[in-house]
């Protein structure tokens, strides 16, 4: 049987991913970002009625700071199982304020797909540690668990990592990539480089598909190459809290 997100590419031109809250936004940097489960329900609903058709779920603490409570994870899952029928659910196994030990706590809860950082990378003030044991640990369990990861590129190495999972037999093919551009310190959002990640990917793993995400400034381009060039894009106030460079988004819709 196809995977949810495999029906959507057949039946569909193009993947709408919404990521809703990210682990780094806080209400004070724009007062749209959900942070309660309540709050990430109602605002994935509207972005569901809106197109989107992908649900990518970072939880927070009640001082809003990145959470990897699974009774969090469930509450928002079960919420936009309820009101947005159809819609897939990807928990974030990020990593951004959260010990390695915790990132795949949530994976028995099942969601439809979850995220596989691939390697380890720099951001704007931290190491995103991604060891290759912890990342062999996550793609087994998401394999466990019949999850389909999203995997995470934030370099070229990654995308060579994940050729390799799939040779050991840890991650299915064909895989779901998305390439992350523009965080300070690590991938730069330029057009050529976008161009040369498609060509390797074409190449190492063929039947890929695939998705781009830019980051701040950046998610308009990203957005505009990705549908130019075939692909999935990916929306939502994790990325970016602007709608112009001068009026904050009202909204993840």
């Amino acid at each position: 049987m196809p995977h949810p997100i495999e029906e959507h590419a057949m039946a569909t031109p193009v993947i709408i991913t919404v990521a809703i809250t990210g682990a780094v936004p806080k209400k004070k940097d724009n007062p749209a970002v959900p942070v309660t489960p309540a709050e990430q329900i109602e605002s994935t609903q509207q972005a569901f009625e809106a197109g989107a058709s992908l649900a990518h779920i970072h939880v927070r603490n009640p001082d809003e700071s990145p959470g990897s409570d699974p009774e969090l994870y469930g509450r928002v899952q079960e919420g936009v199982r309820k009101h947005c029928p159809g819609m897939i659910v990807q928990f974030s196994t990020g990593g951004r304020g959260r010990e390695l030990s915790a990132r795949g706590a949530m994976l028995y809860l099942k969601p439809d797909m979850a995220s596989l950082a691939t390697g380890s990378v720099n951001f704007p003030t931290n190491i995103y540690e991604n060891p290759p044991d912890f990342v062999e640990g996550l793609a087994k369990a998401m394999l466990e668990n019949d999850i389909k990861p999203e995997v995470e590129v934030f370099d070229l190495a990654m995308l060579y990592n994940a050729a390799n999972l799939v040779k050991k037999g840890l991650l299915k093919d064909p895989p779901h990539v998305q390439f992350v551009m523009g965080i300070p310190n690590a991938m730069p959002a330029r057009r050529s480089i976008f161009d040369f990640l498609r060509s390797e990917l074409k190449d190492v793993l063929p039947k890929a598909t695939w998705v781009a995400a830019g980051t701040g400034k950046h998610q308009w381009e990203v957005n505009q190459w990705c549908l130019e060039a075939g692909g999935h894009c990916r929306t939502g106030l994790e990325d970016n809290l602007r709608i112009e460079p001068d009026r904050l988004a009202a909204s993840n819709a």
